[in-house]
């Protein structure tokens, strides 16, 4: 095993194998953002004279040929070299000789797997975000496209009060803005500056922090090497409880979905291919997919809880238990992404029932709606409660109502937030005003 901080005695195959573990195959994602880094490092050393421009030159050339090649996709991580750091810097040093060894001067392997992680997860936080916008978009044009549609209200699972398609599914839009202001608290510790920081303790060399900070773009450095060093985990915790956070609105909807589309509410459908049969039953149509997108957001909410337990009763300063940071972290972005694309693919494919309350048994969801008419013509509102509840009880309520509220706007329901009046313009107000979180340079 090649290992750059090796002193002339060597681990035995076991133990490398142990404490390697799966580091070299999640590190490829990491391979552009550590030369990236490494970049930047060698432009500051050459600025305050620990390289000259002309070795500054060759390694610059030497590192963008790194680039291009992990871009074509061929570049690897060779056998017997224990990760991403260690390769870039042997095969560096291998082109261009003893030039590549002045790469690392004045930072630690510490500091260099901060700047690769926090590069990689800001780069992650705005794919998220970009593919939550889409997903946003959508519920925000199915609520409006149903918004007269009406959809029974449920509470403790009975039928309850008149809802809407259109405010069933405006009310993920706005969770979605919820879920966004975590998403932009987690890019705002990723967008920080640790190179630099070294072990942990700085160094005795005059780096230039702050034009790393300028050249990596980061909006602000982490000041203080050791809080650098203290913000490994933190930086995953926070991705990981903004992620969390997403899937536990999407694992209610696919809950929602799965509930829906049983025959006993059939309140909306898929097309048959986007559901699965059974091999004993003709007639089933199974929510296979949305039982998927739900168990793994299941799967997500576990990530924090995970995170925590891996990094709890450590000291400051570096431990090797970091490393599986990344088992835990990588495969759960991997899954988030996969996730929110099938949410929006299912509710892109939603068959709405336009025609639900047709069903008498929905007829005593009105029941608010016919005590609040009493009380508006005179009544007070507790005879007009008893009223209505005798009629329920005598089985004669729907005989008794003066209408049929067989749409929105027979229910005359206006207030801001109701299904009369779902205030969608102003949820996506509310979205373009946390996204504004994610401008800092």
């Amino acid at each position: 095993m090649s290992t750059l901080w090796n002193k002339g005695t060597s681990a035995t195959d076991i133990v490398e194998q142990f404490t390697i573990g799966n580091d070299r195959t999640l590190d490829m994602r990491l391979a552009k953002v550590d030369v990236i880094g490494s970049k930047a490092h060698i432009a500051m050393l050459s600025k305050v004279g620990l390289l000259d421009k002309k070795e500054e030159h060759i390694l610059q050339q030497e590192l963008d040929k790194i680039i291009s090649e992990i871009d074509k996709g061929d570049f690897r991580i060779e056998d017997g070299v224990e990760d991403i750091h260690s390769q870039v810097e042997l095969l560096v040093t291998q082109r261009v000789g003893d030039i590549g060894k002045k790469i690392h001067s004045g930072r630690s392997r510490n500091d260099q797997v901060l700047v690769d992680i926090k590069l990689y997860l800001k780069s992650e936080i705005l794919a998220i975000r970009d593919e939550i916008l889409e997903l946003f978009d959508e519920f925000q044009s199915k609520s409006d496209k149903y918004s007269n549609v009406l959809l029974p209200g449920y509470t403790h699972g009975q039928i309850a009060m008149p809802s809407s398609f259109g405010l069933w599914l405006g009310a993920y839009s706005e969770t979605l803005v919820d879920d966004m202001s975590m998403l932009v608290a987690a890019y705002s510790i990723a967008n920080q500056n640790p190179l630099g920081s070294a072990a942990g303790y700085g160094s005795s060399f005059p780096l230039d922090r702050e034009d790393t900070t300028r050249l990596l773009g980061f909006h602000t450095l982490h000041y203080n090497s050791i809080a650098a060093q203290l913000s490994r985990g933190k930086t995953e915790k926070a991705l990981a409880c903004a992620m969390a956070s997403f899937a536990a609105t999407l694992n209610k909807f696919a809950s929602d979905c799965c509930e829906y589309m049983c025959g006993n509410f059939a309140f909306i459908s898929f097309p048959d291919e986007l559901t699965t049969g059974s091999s004993i039953m003709p007639h089933k149509k199974n929510p296979d997919v949305l039982e998927i997108i739900r168990g793994k957001c299941n799967r997500l909410q576990s990530i924090p809880n995970e995170i925590s337990l891996l990094t709890t009763n450590m000291p400051h300063g570096y431990h090797r238990d970091f490393q599986l940071l990344k088992d835990i972290l990588f495969p759960a972005i991997d899954s988030m992404h996969g996730t929110i694309g099938m949410t929006r693919y299912m509710l892109e494919n939603i068959i709405v029932n336009e025609h639900i309350i047709k069903d008498s048994k929905y007829d005593y969801m009105f029941t608010v709606e016919e005590v609040n008419k009493r009380v508006l013509s005179g009544m007070p509102f507790r005879d007009a409660y008893k009223s209505v509840g005798m009629e329920v009880n005598a089985h004669t309520f729907a005989e008794n109502i003066s209408q049929k509220y067989d749409s929105v706007e027979k229910l005359h329901h206006t207030h801001a937030g109701s299904i009369g009046n779902l205030c969608n313009k102003e949820i996506e107000a509310k979205m373009m005003s946390v996204l504004k979180g994610f401008e800092q340079k």
